[in-house]
């Protein structure tokens, strides 16, 4: 049986303080293990905490151990892509003050210790972007059957391998399959288009729910994890993106992601997004998981 961490973000304390809570203990080789359970990663470790290689090495060494189960998050994949190079040694994406102001934290962190830093890239690049157990699904951003068909045939032994991730970069389709399975949906107004929040701020795009169609809903209800409010009218049906639903009786999926500052919720009977939000929260959530295909509010457990 499992239980699914939501983003850590490196805060390695507050991860044991949760692992004391859910009934694991550090064994004599300084592994978190539990006797009957196993722990799950759905992603984002690094960047906005402050014990970033804490975070990882706890990581490191359950997966290794067999203890946990991992998977990428958004954050470590952008990592991965900081330092890739193509086959003459240039860098293939340009390092933007974004990308930068992003990993500042996790850099500072790992500043006089930069082998253990290349030594966490290499792991991150053996992480695979979902996990398909049959009766259980762990993704960091969207499952999106087609994204899933296709990352499985560019990427076959599931690993992020340097040459397979140089292809990528020149096809858009595949791009654009990473990016949704990463981060979800960011729903683009149309260019003459945009929205205002409650504090009077307009906005371009923002986060929606992946798992069901947005014709007949309002901007409000098709928002997922913005920290505005978005204006309560319908969306006309001709700016409507094309979105499948995810079927109520196909196998669970847990995903984070989302920084959901109410926190960790159960959205649908089969779908829970365990992202409670710590850099802004201090609150770590998992979910309890025991074999179950209809979700249980109470199975959510957190620390702070």
């Amino acid at each position: 049986m499992y239980d699914i961490i939501g983003d850590i973000h490196g805060h390695a304390s507050v991860l044991k303080r949760l692992f004391t809570r859910l009934g694991y203990s550090e064994n004599v080789n300084g592994v978190w293990e539990h006797s009957e359970r196993k722990a799950v990663f759905v992603g984002d470790f690094i960047n906005r905490g402050p014990e970033i290689p804490e975070t990882i090495s706890i990581i490191k060494k359950m997966v290794e151990a067999e203890k946990a189960l991992a998977i990428i998050g958004n954050h470590e994949f952008n990592a991965i892509m900081y330092y890739l190079r193509d086959e003459e040694g240039k860098l293939m994406q340009k390092r933007s003050s974004k990308a930068r102001l992003t990993m500042q934290h996790t850099l500072s962190q790992y500043a006089n210790d930069p082998d253990a830093w290349k030594a966490a890239r290499k792991f991150f690049r053996r992480l695979p972007l979902f996990i398909d157990l049959g009766n259980i699904r762990f993704v960091h951003g969207a499952w999106v059957p087609q994204h899933i068909d296709l990352l499985k045939k560019h990427f076959p032994d599931g690993k992020l391998r340097k040459k397979h991730l140089r292809k990528a970069l020149k096809n858009s389709t595949v791009m654009n399959a990473l990016d949704e399975t990463l981060k979800g949906f960011d729903y683009r107004l149309p260019f003459d288009l945009m929205v205002r929040d409650n504090r009077g701020i307009n906005h371009r795009s923002f986060r929606i729910r992946w798992w069901e169609p947005m014709e007949g809903k309002t901007f409000r209800t098709v928002s997922f994890g913005n920290k505005f409010e978005l204006p309560a009218y319908t969306i006309p049906a001709e700016i409507c993106n094309k979105i499948e639903s995810y079927p109520e009786f196909d196998s669970p999926v847990f995903f984070g992601h989302f920084c959901l500052l109410s926190g960790a919720e159960i959205v649908a009977r089969n779908l829970c997004c365990v992202d409670s939000g710590i850099g802004s929260t201090g609150v770590l959530t998992a979910y309890r998981w025991s074999g179950e295909q209809e979700l249980i509010k109470a199975n959510l457990v957190t620390a702070r």
